[in-house]
Formats: structure tokens, C-alpha cells, sequence
């Protein structure tokens, strides 16, 4: 393993302030999951309308992404990151406050809270390549997965911890009181609007999203996440039937922590062989059935999530990688909301289809789901190029609209 990446991104001007803003204000979201099933669960009395409320929370962020990451290309990322922070701060405070005889306007609530989440994901994403080149940009995707696999370690559990020793409602109270500050701590670092030469045409988004390579890592990323946001429902579920909701926030905790080593571990690699992000999507799909025949008791499965989370930052960092090196810095950010957006469209399924399936078939079936689901994104994969080592192709940038 080689070290030295990760000692000069650390040397990088702003790569270090810009990590650790961007890891806590994007806290609450993840912090705010648990906290949001349990208490559309408690209202409702049903697993069926937790999966409802997330879907309709997933479906309202994928509509508003694309919006917010294309002003931020034109107009900077600063406002527009702490102004839709401070509404989704809002809409989460009334979600909390709802009576639960008001559970039928939850879906609504939610819906509004998920259009306004602030495009921090995509806005950095698309800043990367604007302060790191060559080795440090590989291995900034790699940390950048990383990190948000701490938020998946770290979110969930502090989301269970104030559901078991508190409420849900208090839960996600938290959450919107932590986003009024985190968010604004990382709008104020970003950079103003990159002028473009005027004489380069702006692709509009179907010229954008209608490339044969980019609509595909799009697609793969959103069936990846829908069988994340099915797994994610079943491990509350299962927390539920072993009758310890604590369990949801440990489970989710160590299969965050081994995609967190599995990125550390990716990113420390020196890259001299051809890296195909399709392998890597196979090897979760195998992860995810592994999980099938694991879900006997909590000790076995935490470690078959473990194991299968491994691969997990791996695979999400090569196709945030791919997707930046196809597409023109001008609408970089906007690429990335759409393809937060077909996150979000794949976690509304995701999270409905597996209340469907804990209710009708029960709870070891979401993982088989989740394992189909990857292998469909495997498939979508098998035409992308690789990543190649610097050395063999300097800078392999393919800005065919």
C-alpha cells in the first residue's frame, strides 16, 4: 500500500476544511433515517408506511437535486447550500411535530424536507477536480467515499441512540437543530461560480444525460442504492422482530465500518493495473447474498455485513470517479445532483418494495432483493471503460456530449 496519496491531499490547500464540513453537514440526513421509520412506524403502525414516508422523502430529493445543483453550476454553490439547508431545517421540525393522528400527512412533509436537501454531495463532488489532479484524484474519491461511510456508521447510531434512550420524534428534532449550523458551516467555504468561456455551449440535460457512458454509471448507481435503501429498512425491521430497536443503529454501524476500511484500504493502493468498476459491483451483489442465508441471529449477521461492506466505498468511489472524468467541468455539479437524484429515485423503491417484502415474505428476503438488484447494476456496467494508471493514459477525459 502507498501512503503518499493521502499525504498530499492532506497538504492540498482547502481538501481538508472541505472534507470535514461537507461530513458533518451532511450528518443529519443520515442521522435522521432511523428516527423517520420509527416514528412513521409508531404513527401508523406499520413498516409498510415507514417505507411510504422514506419513499416519498427519496422521491421529493430527487426532484429538487437536479434544480439545486444547476444553480449552483451557474450562481456558486454558497446560498444555494445554506438557504435550502435552512429549509429542509424546517420541514424535518414540522415532520417531528405532526400529531401522530395527522400520520397520513406525513408523505407530504416528508416529500417537501427531501426536495430541499442541500446539494452538498454534488457540490463536492464537482470540486474535486478543481483542486486535486492525477493520483490525489483517484484517491480523493476513494476518501470521499470513505467518509461518507463514517456517516453511515456514525448517522444511523446516533439516530438509534435517541430513539432508544429518548423518542423518534426527538430523534429527528436533532437532526433538523444540527443542519441549521453544519450546513452553514460548509456553504460559507464554497468557492464562487467557475466563469466559462462564454463560446462553450451548455449541454442541457437530456444532452447531458444522453451519453453512453454516463446515463449507464447513472442507472448502476441507482439500482446500487435502491438495494442500499432496501437493506437499510431491513435492518430497522429486523432490530424490530429481535424486539431491540438498538440493533438498527449497530448493524447499520458495522456495515458502514467495513466499507470504511474497504475505502481507506482502495484508496492506499498505488493503481498501476486497469480497474474495472463492474467488478466491483459483483463483488457486492455476491456481499448482499451472503447476507441471505446470515440473518439467523445478530452476532452472524453483523459480520456477513461487514464482510459484504468491504467493497461497498470501493465500488461507490470508482463510479463517482468515472462519472466526473466523462463529464465537462461547466455542468460537473449538475451531473452529480441527477445522479443523486437517481439515488433517490432508486431509494423510493428501495425502501417500499422492502416494507412489502418484510410484510409479505419477511425480513432475509430484502438481502436476496438487494443481491438482484446489484447484479442488474453489474450488467449495466460491463461496457464502461476502465480507469487506467496515469502513466499509461495521462489524462483520459471524455467530453463527448
Amino acid at each position: 500500500m502507498d501512503l503518499s496519496a493521502y499525504r498530499a491531499l492532506w497538504r492540498t490547500r482547502g481538501v481538508a476544511s472541505l472534507l470535514a464540513s461537507a461530513l458533518v453537514a451532511r450528518l443529519p440526513v443520515m442521522a435522521s433515517a432511523v428516527p423517520m421509520s420509527f416514528l412513521a412506524k409508531d404513527a401508523a403502525g406499520s413498516f409498510g408506511w415507514a417505507g411510504v414516508v422514506a419513499g416519498a422523502y427519496s422521491i421529493g430529493t430527487a426532484l429538487g437535486g437536479p434544480i439545486w445543483s444547476r444553480l449552483a453550476d451557474r450562481r456558486g454553490g454558497k446560498w444555494v447550500v445554506i438557504w435550502t439547508g435552512m429549509a429542509w431545517s424546517l420541514a424535518m421540525f414540522v415532520l417531528a411535530l405532526l400529531p401522530n393522528d395527522w400520520y397520513r400527512l406525513m408523505p407530504v412533509v416528508s416529500a417537501l424536507a427531501g426536495a430541499f436537501v442541500s446539494p452538498i454531495t454534488a457540490t463536492l463532488r464537482a470540486a474535486w477536480p478543481r483542486l486535486v489532479q492525477g493520483s490525489r484524484l483517484r484517491a480523493v474519491y476513494a476518501l470521499d467515499a470513505t467518509a461518507q461511510e463514517v456517516l453511515f456508521a456514525i448517522g444511523p447510531m446516533l439516530g438509534a441512540l435517541v430513539v432508544s434512550f429518548v423518542s423518534p420524534r426527538a430523534g429527528v428534532l436533532s437532526a433538523a437543530a444540527v443542519a441549521l449550523v453544519s450546513v452553514w458551516w460548509y456553504g460559507v467555504q464554497q468557492q464562487p461560480a467557475t466563469r466559462h468561456d462564454e463560446t462553450v455551449q451548455r449541454l442541457t440535460a437530456p444532452q447531458l444525460l444522453w451519453h453512453r457512458h454516463r446515463l449507464p454509471l447513472i442507472l448502476a448507481f441507482a439500482l446500487s442504492v435502491t438495494a442500499f435503501a432496501s437493506v437499510s429498512l431491513g435492518i430497522v425491521a429486523f432490530a424490530d422482530d429481535h424486539g431491540n430497536r438498538l440493533i438498527a443503529g449497530v448493524l447499520e454501524t458495522v456495515w458502514a465500518v467495513g466499507s470504511l476500511l474497504g475505502g481507506v484500504v482502495v484508496g492506499t493502493l498505488p493503481g498501476r493495473r486497469i480497474s474495472y468498476v463492474w467488478r466491483r459491483s459483483l463483488l457486492v451483489s455476491v456481499g448482499m447474498l451472503a447476507c441471505v442465508f446470515a440473518t439467523w441471529s445478530p452476532v452472524s449477521l453483523g459480520v456477513a455485513l461487514l464482510l459484504s461492506g468491504c467493497v461497498l466505498a470501493p465500488t461507490v468511489g470508482a463510479l463517482y470517479e468515472r462519472l466526473g472524468a466523462m463529464t465537462p467541468d461547466s455542468v460537473r455539479t449538475e451531473i452529480f445532483g441527477w445522479m443523486g437524484s437517481g439515488a433517490m429515485i432508486g431509494g423510493a423503491l428501495g425502501s417500499a418494495l422492502a416494507g412489502l417484502v418484510v410484510e409479505t415474505f419477511g425480513v432475509r428476503y430484502v438481502w436476496l432483493m438487494a443481491a438482484i438488484l446489484t447484479l442488474l447494476a453489474t450488467l449495466v456496467l460491463l461496457r464502461i471503460p476502465p480507469h487506467r494508471p496515469a502513466d499509461e493514459a495521462a489524462v483520459e477525459e471524455v467530453f463527448v456530449a
